[in-house]
């Protein structure tokens, strides 16, 4: 776990960067109209849905421009054939990857992904190729200023199943899926402020990796993540910090 919340904290600063883009926009959007066209328009019955709204306001989006988006996904505005997909392979050193996309041409997606898989000496695997090595998990990394004990008491008492400060300051708590909306809603009852805060693909055994191999899994991720279909992206590497550091 502390690998994927290394690149999670890496993640969250590189969202700036996306937004000055408009990437982070065309992402918001496509995750809002699939969150309502699967779980409904009503926010308050939808966790997926009113996750990525919040998300989409703290990346300062407009009202409309979200409502338009929920108005898609519930049918209304012509959501057409997009759908959500995951794409399974191994990057280098034989590192597993998993690659959330929401697409509306899977022809397209596929040709870009493999793509990018290729120019690493990767390649995509079939259907549960990689997914096995993997479990979902709720994951919440919170800012600095929190009292240790405090904060772990309020996460525990709210369903989570394990809070770790991170070498950073920051605590990584991780719950079940189920839990995970609950425990986001009761921390910030609380007044708990999260950097980070998703549902993801926790690797059940990860990879450590040398710096060259980092250098270069860091790259795959990167180029995959601008790709504008790629919601998430998930490996089994085990980031170590003074190797990712002294690549920033």
């Amino acid at each position: 776990m502390a690998g994927h919340s290394k690149w999670a904290n890496i993640k969250h600063k590189k969202a700036a960067q996306d937004a000055k883009r408009g990437k982070v926009f065309t992402k918001l959007i496509r995750e809002i109209t699939v969150a309502a066209k699967l779980g409904g328009q009503e926010i308050s019955d939808n966790p997926r849905l009113r996750s990525a709204v919040d998300k989409a306001f703290a990346a300062n989006m407009t009202k409309d421009t979200i409502q338009r988006a929920i108005d898609r996904g519930a049918g209304l505005g012509g959501a057409g054939n997009v759908e959500e997909l995951i794409y399974e392979g191994y990057g280098p050193c034989g590192i597993a990857f998993l690659v959330e996309v929401i697409s509306d041409n899977r022809n397209r997606t596929v040709s870009e992904v493999r793509y990018v898989f290729a120019k690493y000496g990767g390649k995509l695997g079939t259907d549960g190729s990689v997914s096995y090595l993997f479990s979902r998990r709720g994951q919440i990394i919170t800012d600095k200023d929190n009292e240790e004990d405090a904060l772990i008491e309020i996460a525990l008492e709210s369903g989570a199943e394990d809070v770790i400060k991170l070498d950073d300051g920051t605590f990584d708590i991780s719950t079940g899926v189920a839990d995970f909306s609950e425990v986001e809603k009761r921390l910030k009852s609380h007044g708990v402020i999260s950097s980070y805060s998703e549902i993801v693909m926790v690797p059940d055994s990860p990879i450590s990796i040398d710096e060259e191999a980092t250098k270069r899994v860091i790259s795959l991720i990167e180029m995959l993540e601008d790709l504008e279909d790629v919601q998430n992206v998930f490996t089994n590497a085990n980031f170590e910090e003074s190797f990712i550091d002294s690549i920033q």
